[in-house]
């Protein structure tokens, strides 16, 4: 006895922004602020470090300050590795999205 062939057919989300999926407008503006965040950060931390305590700075010398920038730079890309598991087995997908 032969079975027919079901043809299910595939249904594309195309009801966010210009056509493209819903999630993918959340995952864009996540992703952007959490580089604008990033960016921003790394152009006036040394900045905000050196300058004199008058000026609104913390007074710190170059060495110390180069020192603190690199450990926050490091420690933006060692962070995923834990942030990673923190999502992917704890979260899920969306709320790891959301989340941000």
């Amino acid at each position: 006895m032969v079975e027919a062939a079901v043809i299910t057919p595939v249904v594309e989300d195309r009801a966010g922004i210009a056509g493209h999926p819903r999630g993918l407008s959340t995952l864009f503006f996540t992703e952007m602020w959490e580089r604008f965040s990033y960016y921003g950060m790394r152009a006036i931390l040394i900045l905000y470090m050196v300058a004199s305590p008058v000026a609104g700075g913390l007074g710190f010398d170059t060495a110390k300050a180069a020192g603190i920038y690199g450990l926050y730079t490091g420690a933006v890309y060692f962070t995923s590795i834990p942030g990673g598991f923190v999502a992917d087995r704890l979260l899920g997908l969306r709320r790891a999205v959301l989340v941000g």
